[in-house]
């Protein structure tokens, strides 16, 4: 783990969509491709978002951005299996993972709106825990890439390889979008990618221990995510 340095974006608002304009333009199934060209155009003002469910994206970056800032949202709630992939991708690649801390504690969170936040009112636990941090956290870079796929979801078919983030004011980049899980898979085998055990016990989409439940053969990866609730983004990605 790294302490954040914060960084004043070299470019206007205008260059970065005039580069997000360009990055559209790329072979959206050549991930390498992609991440070269994030390299050539964003070294040192570049973040990676990584939920730690594997490290494929990390170490895909850091293939082409040595030390890359790997940015972890550390909610308080994670199962103790992603903690232990954080610490092998801190461990095994060639990537600085970044802490992004919510303001207040659990502890904290639960003495002023009341304990299991999560289950009476999820999206303000997402924002406080994960949107809020990530926002400032990115206030530091000129892009940052994810690992969002377009077979995960309805809401993701149509998430495009590289856009401007109106929400963040910044380039995103999204080099895995046509990806499928076996891809994933055959990438972490192929380069003995640190992957969450959880991912083979029934858990294709992993996000806070409260919150996430076992997926069922044939179901949406994601329908494990806030089971049971209408929601099915925290909002990062919306």
């Amino acid at each position: 783990m790294s302490t954040m340095i914060t960084r004043t974006a070299r470019r206007s608002e205008e260059e970065l969509r005039a580069l997000a304009a360009q990055g559209a333009l790329l072979d959206d199934s050549d991930a390498v491709g992609v991440a070269r060209w994030a390299a050539e155009n964003f070294s040192g003002t570049l973040a990676v978002a990584c939920s730690m469910a594997e490290g494929v994206l990390p170490h895909l970056i850091s293939q082409q951005v040595p030390g890359v800032d790997v940015l972890f949202l550390e909610t308080g709630y994670h199962f103790a299996d992603t903690i232990g992939t954080r610490a092998r991708v801190v461990d095994e690649l060639d990537v600085t993972v970044v802490d992004v801390l919510p303001e207040l504690t659990v502890a904290e969170q639960d003495a002023k709106f009341g304990a299991r936040l999560f289950e009476r009112d999820p999206a303000a636990c997402c924002a406080m825990r994960k949107m809020e941090p990530l926002a400032r956290a990115l206030g530091g870079y000129e892009a940052w890439v994810t690992g969002v796929r377009r077979d995960e979801a309805p809401t993701r078919t149509g998430t495009p390889l590289v856009t401007f983030d109106e929400k963040h004011g910044l380039v995103k980049i999204n080099p895995l979008v046509t990806w499928s899980l076996d891809d994933l898979t055959a990438y972490a085998s192929e380069h003995a990618v640190p992957v969450n055990l959880l991912a083979f016990d029934g858990y294709p989409s992993i996000g806070c221990e409260p919150c996430t439940r076992r997926v069922a053969p044939g179901e949406d990866p994601r329908s494990g995510r806030w089971a049971g609730l209408s929601k099915t983004e925290c909002g990062i990605h919306t």
